[in-house]
């Protein structure tokens, strides 16, 4: 063979030493898994990509999960309005009765009723005389007492002459529903700061009232006194000037007419 045939044979030589691991195989089990090798070396590799996915993904879906319950409590944290918010309710006044009221008077005990006007808080304190004029009194303790009069106005000012508010229409033409049964006394409307009941045809108005701003004699035996100006008789001069209708200022308002009992 000579040279060529040598070299040949170093290269068979070469190749057997080479393949020699890969050409042993095993007996039994060992030859089974040094036959699966290789399956086995991928099947290794995608459990280990596994094994270090499922932390993963389970960190991503918690980390999910707390931002939606994070967004859950910040629209919990959100301000709304729920029946226990604090909201000024104003109650309804009625203004019309189908009757006087009741007589609901201590005769024991003295009563005021203290007018206040919207604009610049004024004050006019009257002395309410139950003993000489008892049914006019009650009914105008009921009505101030219910705030019948709180918001309406002195529609009609006659300088030197009357004050005369309580009408919940401001035109002179509206009351409370009803007529009070009339009464008398002996007092004289000869001076200012007197307090009585309007009158019309139909008989004496529920509502309406009037202060005295001046004398007003002609008007005694037909309107009854029931209170007397003990305090703000300039408070009373000062009410603005009008009679109802357009062309007019604007109506003093009569921000409410409490009522002292002693």
């Amino acid at each position: 063979m000579g040279r060529r045939g040598d070299r040949t044979n170093r290269q068979r030589r070469r190749n057997r030493n080479n393949n020699s691991a890969n050409d042993i195989e095993f007996p039994g089990f060992m030859g089974f898994l040094q036959r699966k090798m290789k399956s086995f070396f991928l099947a290794g590799i995608v459990l280990l990509v596994a094994s270090l996915g499922v932390p993963i993904f389970t960190a991503l879906m918690s980390n999910s999960a707390d931002t939606g319950s994070q967004s859950i409590s910040d629209n919990d944290a959100t301000p709304v309005a729920t029946a226990d918010s604090t909201v000024e309710v104003v109650p309804t006044i009625q203004r019309v009765y189908s009757s006087e009221p009741e007589f609901q008077l201590v005769e024991s005990a003295t009563y005021e009723a203290i007018i206040r006007l919207e604009e610049g808080d004024r004050e006019i304190r009257i002395e309410l005389l139950h003993q000489e004029s008892p049914g006019y009194v009650n009914n105008f303790v009921f009505l101030a007492r219910q705030k019948f009069y709180d918001g309406l106005t002195f529609h009609r000012v006659i300088e030197g002459f009357v004050a005369q508010g309580g009408d919940p229409t401001g035109t002179g033409m509206g009351g409370s529903g009803y007529q009070l049964t009339e009464e008398s006394n002996d007092i004289q409307l000869d001076s200012e700061g007197f307090l009585s009941m309007a009158k019309s045809s139909q008989g004496v108005d529920g509502a309406q009232f009037f202060i005295t701003l001046g004398p007003a004699p002609w008007l005694s035996g037909d309107f009854t006194v029931f209170g007397r100006v003990i305090g703000g008789m300039d408070i009373a001069h000062s009410i603005r000037v009008r009679e109802p209708g357009s062309g007019q200022p604007p109506a003093e308002i009569i921000k409410s007419i409490s009522i002292v009992e002693k």
